[in-house]
């Protein structure tokens, strides 16, 4: 007698002749449904096998291999990196789940470390980046747009400067770098005269900062250089849980309910994420988004302004049905229990992307509390 079954990718035929043969069916078929373990350290190498005494070195790898009902256990350490996940889980009983390890922490940066700044004077430094550093997307040419986008009359980009963790404000002139004057309407107006200011040629990005008293080439200074930390390119992703990390620093774009939306997290509009016990901050604008993705527009007010915007949405709304949008393929999310400040935009925000989900117990505060921009779309939770 043969069995043959499958979960996700794998099949397995066995020849069952007694009853040894079938305890032994029966214990690889539960090997299977519970799936394997990979580790990933910062002391590991993405050519090892991802077990705990030879883990990975990055997440992204462990990505690659993991499949429905497995575990990628991330040890403590600073990944700097995109994770993109080709797949999903196959059910909510069978996911594929990424977690810290239990007591460790992790970190997941949308930022690079920038040093060798040079002084300009006094409290201003500069430094010279050659637009390869940067890849195929280069938050310092990149700038925030979107429909119902207020920019207040200067420009702003995807990008940001870090000192120890905290963002700087950045300025349309290197004169307001060279002799920044504090905000006194926020709350925070000191912090406001930390300022930086960018320009890009063709072959170079230049960065002027005021750190005031500190030397940057003593101090951890970072510069977001990723669109996001956590998020599927393509859709189809579902089943996900993303628990216990530290994720901050990436260079985001606006996200309005008639345009993809990219936070620090992003669900690509896929079904059945569990997003919880983290922390997330210093995003540029949001830190977790639920939705929407870009087939069915995106800013479609801000390339057609001969009708209002809110017609525009209600377009977008009826593209979403006709395009297969239903409870059996979006939404249906569990974000708990997570930290989420220091965002420009939202803390949590998601067009339809968040229908039939569970938001509960999620501590949000001090978003927009740099008020360099504005516009409709800004909000602790906007769905």
């Amino acid at each position: 007698m043969f069995l043959m079954f499958s979960v996700g990718n794998r099949q397995s035929t066995i020849n069952v002749f007694n009853r040894t043969g079938l305890a032994l069916c029966i214990l690889l078929f539960s090997a299977i449904m519970y799936g394997k373990e990979y580790h990933v350290s910062v002391k590991g190498n993405d050519a090892n096998s991802g077990a705990e005494a030879t883990p990975f070195r990055t997440i992204n790898k462990a990505a690659q291999v993991a499949y429905a009902g497995d575990v990628i256990t991330v040890h403590a350490g600073v990944y700097r990196e995109w994770v993109n996940p080709p797949r999903g889980g196959a059910s909510d009983d069978c996911r594929i789940v990424y977690r810290a390890a239990p007591g460790e922490r992790v970190e997941i940066k949308g930022s690079e470390v920038i040093a060798n700044w040079q002084k300009v004077q006094e409290s201003v430094w500069k430094v010279v980046i050659s637009n390869v550093f940067f890849g195929d997307y280069h938050p310092y040419k990149d700038l925030i747009y979107g429909d119902w986008f207020d920019a207040r009359g200067r420009v702003h980009h995807t990008g940001e400067v870090f000192l120890n963790n905290k963002s700087l404000y950045e300025k349309e002139t290197l004169d307001k770098v060279l002799h920044p004057v504090a905000n006194t309407g926020i709350a925070d107006a000191e912090g406001s005269t930390y300022t930086w200011y960018c320009e890009s040629d063709n072959q170079n990005t230049t960065i002027w900062a005021n750190f005031h008293k500190y030397d940057p080439n003593k101090e951890l200074v970072e510069i977001s250089t990723r669109k996001t930390c956590f998020y599927p390119e393509k859709p189809g992703i579902n089943y996900l849980t993303i628990s216990g990390f530290y994720i901050s620093e990436a260079a985001t774009q606006w996200g309005a309910p008639t345009a993809e939306q990219i936070g620090m997290i992003a669900t690509h509009w896929n079904k059945g994420w569990i997003i919880e016990n983290n922390v997330i901050s210093n995003s540029k604008c949001s830190g977790i988004t639920l939705g929407k993705e870009r087939g069915t527009g995106h800013n479609v007010w801000l390339n057609d302004r001969s009708i209002d915007g809110s017609l525009h949405y209600i377009e977008v709304t009826f593209r979403t049905l006709q395009n297969g949008w239903n409870k059996e393929q979006i939404g249906s999310h569990i974000v708990r229990n997570n930290e989420i400040f220091a965002c420009e935009q939202t803390g949590i925000c998601g067009s339809m992307g968040a229908a039939f989900s569970l938001i509960a117990n999620n501590h949000i505060h001090d978003i927009w509390t740099k008020r360099q921009f504005t516009g409709a779309e800004i909000a602790g939770i906007k769905f």
